[in-house]
């Protein structure tokens, strides 16, 4: 069996969690600075079995919606980042469940691999469609609740990654001159791209409407960005097609088949000596740098407030935009926030190839970004395979 998720679906899913407000700093380590930002939550630096990490998130929106977790255990590192939209609660299903139904199909096939994280979206995706078909009654627009679902996992020294949406994983790796490069491994499921335009059209050649330049932007049926996604039930499904009096999600001619898909990009890479790092975010961070530009700021900098630093970066670029003091915009409260920048969600994954041919003891910890919660993993450590 394998080491961190054999005996973890046979435990209690639901680890035991101490809550800490960590833009405050009660019960946890103080970073090296403090965090102006009122709106900023961080764990600056934390273990895992193979380096270090650094995880940072920024509200813009009245309700944040931008959910994410890492779960460390004695041998692996998962990483999730999920950028909702319509609302948090697909968002936050997506943080409830994922893992756990990762857990469960990896220790019934005795493995981790592309199609295992292929069938813990799926599982998550029925669940969320199960729910918005039971409260459909009660509230409509869950119906138009969907999240973006970036996932990595890091075990016995490969990196397993399944995408939907437009987040981003990073990959920076040394090049010549000891220069850092960065490589990005998952491409973007949103209509602003000509490639995912011509997939939509081809997979729907009898809709001429399938995209649609709306408000200055490409759109999906001339309303969502994303081309895949988590939830969006009203594109998926035609019972849950809104009428008329919902006119923002309202389609002139209802569906006979999804618009919407909820199938994931993988890939799976096998590290090497020269990778460094994994930057995982939202898409608020790449509206406002590059992926070498962020692979030049964790290249140069101290890995403690790493992730932070990013967000700060891309926060200061958008106060740019708009003529204005980076201090200025630190003191605009959510919602109002959302003129400015997107939620942003940073990961940052250091890979420190000494420890990825020993047996390192860390704690086995879980940490869901920005709604203050700490706790044991629901990782088990059990035997390697047989």
């Amino acid at each position: 069996m394998f080491s961190w998720f054999a005996k973890a679906v046979s435990s209690c899913l639901g680890p035991v969690r101490r809550y800490a407000r960590m833009s405050n700093y009660d019960d946890v380590e103080e970073p090296s600075s403090p965090v102006e930002d009122p709106l900023l939550w961080c764990r600056d630096l934390e273990k895992h079995s193979c380096g270090e990490f650094s995880f940072a998130v920024v509200q813009a929106n009245e309700v944040i919606e931008d959910h994410s977790q890492v779960e460390i255990g004695s041998d692996a590192i998962f990483v999730g980042v999920y950028d909702g939209h319509g609302g948090p609660e697909a968002s936050r299903f997506i943080s409830d469940h994922l893992f756990q139904h990762l857990m469960r199909i990896a220790q019934e096939n005795g493995t981790i691999s592309e199609e295992i994280l292929r069938g813990a979206v799926s599982a998550t995706e029925d669940g969320f469609l199960t729910l918005v078909r039971r409260s459909y009654m009660i509230k409509p627009l869950i119906a138009s609740i969907g999240s973006c679902c970036l996932v990595g996992v890091i075990w016995k020294g490969t990196l397993y990654i399944a995408n939907l949406g437009d987040s981003r994983a990073v990959i920076g790796s040394m090049g010549g001159s000891n220069k850092i490069i960065a490589e990005q491994l998952t491409g973007e499921h949103n209509a602003s791209k000509e490639e995912v335009r011509q997939e939509l059209r081809s997979l729907h050649p009898e809709d001429p409407q399938i995209v649609v330049m709306n408000r200055g932007t490409w759109r999906v049926k001339g309303i969502i960005q994303v081309s895949r996604s988590i939830g969006d039930a009203y594109l998926k499904r035609p019972q849950f097609s809104f009428d008329p009096s919902f006119p923002r999600f309202h389609l002139p001619q209802p569906i006979t088949r999804p618009v919407l898909t909820a199938e994931p990009s993988l890939c799976s890479r096998v590290l090497q000596a020269q990778d460094r790092f994994l930057i995982f975010a939202s898409d608020g961070l790449w509206e406002h740098m590059t992926n070498q530009e962020a692979a030049e700021i964790v290249y140069k900098n101290p890995r403690n407030g790493i992730a932070r630093k990013l967000i700060n970066t891309a926060l200061k670029e958008a106060a740019n935009k708009r003529k204005m003091k980076y201090k200025e915009l630190q003191k605009v409260e959510k919602g109002d926030r959302r003129i400015y920048h997107d939620d942003i969600t940073v990961i940052v994954v250091f890979i420190d190839h000494e420890l990825l041919e020993k047996k390192v003891t860390v704690p086995e910890l879980s940490i869901r970004g920005f709604i203050d919660t700490v706790g044991p993993s629901n990782f088990k450590s059990v035997q390697e395979f047989m």
